[in-house]
């Protein structure tokens, strides 16, 4: 009997415990390059008094997924960034554990930029240079080899003759997938891909000439300062923040702009996302309204606060289109 009233005990004191950690705020993961935007908002929604200012985590657009996708309830995050849409084996695992309403939210647009420092010689590459300085395996003479190239000069010689150093991100980085997808399967050299599988052309080259550096954006920034050298790429809110240190090189002759970005002459420009798990718009205080924060006319647009940040507007119909989707928590079709 007693044994019996401890369970019992034990299970009350579990429930009470559940509820007392049930959260009063938002958890958003994500992108690195979709956290700058998140947290102006987060930032601003939170002054507003009404709510509480949700967290935000930069864990990249990889670990967000499989962190958003973990399952629903107060334990796992209820929005996640992305710099590329959710994939399907993704949306596969979110389904798997239950997150069967997901609303994809299209935030804007963004280029990647390919960068180095302010003190540097303006460069312009085109994305076959770019595949040929990063990749594993290339082709000379007419025989697959391990990448050769020490200085850019060995690919061409109207490059610099300087060595190779390229900062880039981790492969759960939703930037190195769109920067693989626009630069290194575009450019990568018909040559390659008749003695290739074509999957090889996203193999990066593991000699100390391409340098992982993580998911901070920040530190790359840092980086490229100190060594004039050494290039990276990023989003371009971290290119717009910081002019007076780095600049963009050339993509195939095309530098990265505003219109440019927007309208998708610009090489390597992508969509920027949001995603939402609509089984938390009723638990978690603040959901909705953030959600409409972050895609409202205040936010988003050319005279939208996100704008003087970096992030690039959808188009006008694209724009009404989004900002319907979160006021009326629509969710991604399967």
């Amino acid at each position: 009997m007693i044994k019996k009233k401890l369970i019992i005990i034990s299970a009350i004191l579990m429930m009470i415990s559940s509820y007392a950690v049930a959260r009063d705020q938002i958890k958003i993961v994500g992108s690195s390059t979709v956290y700058p935007f998140s947290t102006v908002v987060a930032e601003r929604f939170g002054k507003q008094g009404k709510f509480k200012t949700p967290v935000v985590e930069s864990t990249g657009t990889g670990g967000g997924f499989k962190s958003f996708c973990g399952g629903v309830g107060v334990q796992h995050p209820d929005i996640t960034g992305a710099s590329r849409a959710i994939k399907k084996d993704e949306l596969e695992l979110c389904i798997k554990n239950g997150v069967t309403e997901v609303i994809e939210l299209p935030i804007g647009n963004d280029g990647i930029a390919f960068s180095h420092s302010v003190k540097a010689k303006d460069q312009n590459f085109t994305k076959t240079q770019l595949w040929k300085a990063i990749a594993h395996d290339v082709v000379v003479d007419g025989k697959l080899v391990k990448n050769p190239f020490k200085n850019w000069s060995d690919i061409d010689k109207s490059l610099p003759n300087i060595k190779i150093e390229i900062l880039v991100a981790p492969p759960t980085s939703g930037t190195r997938d769109a920067f693989d997808e626009l630069v290194m399967v575009k450019g990568c050299d018909t040559d390659f891909q008749k003695l290739a599988d074509k999957k090889n052309c996203t193999k990066y080259r593991e000699d100390g000439a391409v340098i992982e550096a993580g998911e901070n954006d920040t530190l790359i920034v840092q980086k490229l300062t100190s060594s004039p050298n050494i290039f990276g790429y990023f989003g371009y809110s971290y290119l717009a923040a910081n002019k007076d240190k780095i600049k963009a090189v050339k993509i195939d002759g095309i530098a990265p702009t505003i219109e440019g970005i927007q309208n998708f002459s610009y090489p390597v420009a992508r969509p920027l996302f949001i995603y939402a798990k609509k089984a938390h718009a009723s638990v978690i205080p603040g959901f909705k309204e953030f959600l409409n924060e972050y895609t409202g006319k205040s936010a988003v647009g050319t005279t939208g606060y996100l704008f003087k940040v970096g992030l690039v507007p959808n188009s006008k119909a694209t724009e009404d289109k989004v900002r319907d989707t979160a006021a009326n928590l629509v969710v991604l079709k399967q």
